[in-house]
C-alpha cells in the first residue's frame, strides 16, 4: 500500500489534502428560479463540504438573476472542486472567489438581545455605543441592538455581551462585493 495514503474512516483510502483549509467567500450569479438554492446546498452537502454562511437575494429583477454569497472553509484542492462543480450547474452564470480575487467589502447584520438592570444596563449601553450598535427596541429589562460590520466585529460585540446578560442573537450571514468599477 502507498505510504502517502491514509485511512479516512471509510473502507476507501483518501490521499491527504494539499494545503491548509482557508476561509473563502464565493459569489454565485444564478437564474432566479425555484429549487436553485436547494441544488447548490445539495452540491455542498452531498460532497461533505460545509457552508458557514449563506445569503441569497434577487439582484437584477428584469433579468431574473439572483446573487448567492457563500462562505466556506476549504483546502485549495477542495475549493477548486467546489467552484468547478458550481460552474457546471445549468442555472449558474458566474462564480467568483472574492477572497482569491483580492480586495472586497464584507458586512453582516446582527440583532442582539441583552437583558439586564442596574450597572450591567449602563455598561451594556456604553459598549454598544463604542461598537456603534443602534438600540432598535428597549424595555425596562432588556435591549435589542442592531449592529453591522465585519463578522469579527460582531463576534467581539457578542462576546462582550455574554457576561452582561446576552439572551439571543440573530445574524443575517455575510454580504460581500468586490471593490472597483467592474460588476459581477
Amino acid at each position: 500500500m502507498n505510504a502517502q495514503l491514509r485511512a479516512s474512516g471509510s473502507v476507501y483510502f483518501v490521499p491527504p489534502e494539499a494545503g491548509a483549509p482557508e476561509r473563502h467567500t464565493l459569489t454565485v450569479l444564478v437564474d432566479n428560479e425555484p429549487g436553485i438554492l436547494a441544488r447548490i446546498a445539495g452540491l455542498f452537502s452531498a460532497r461533505g463540504f460545509n457552508i458557514d454562511s449563506l445569503t441569497v437575494s434577487e439582484t437584477e429583477h428584469e433579468k431574473g438573476l439572483s446573487r448567492i454569497t457563500i462562505v466556506t472553509v476549504a483546502s485549495p484542492k477542495t475549493l477548486m472542486q467546489i467552484k468547478m462543480q458550481l460552474e457546471r450547474l445549468v442555472p449558474v452564470h458566474k462564480v467568483h472567489d472574492l477572497t482569491a480575487e483580492g480586495s472586497s467589502l464584507e458586512r453582516e447584520l446582527a440583532l442582539v438581545k441583552v437583558a439586564g438592570t442596574g450597572e450591567n444596563r449602563v455598561e451594556t449601553l456604553r459598549i454598544a455605543d463604542a461598537f456603534r450598535a443602534q438600540v432598535v427596541d428597549a424595555s425596562t429589562e432588556s435591549f435589542v441592538f442592531e449592529i453591522t460590520g465585519k463578522s469579527s466585529k460582531i463576534e467581539q460585540f457578542i462576546a462582550l455581551m455574554v457576561p452582561l446578560g446576552l439572551v439571543e442573537v440573530v445574524r443575517t450571514g455575510l454580504a460581500a462585493i468586490s471593490r472597483g468599477a467592474e460588476g459581477m
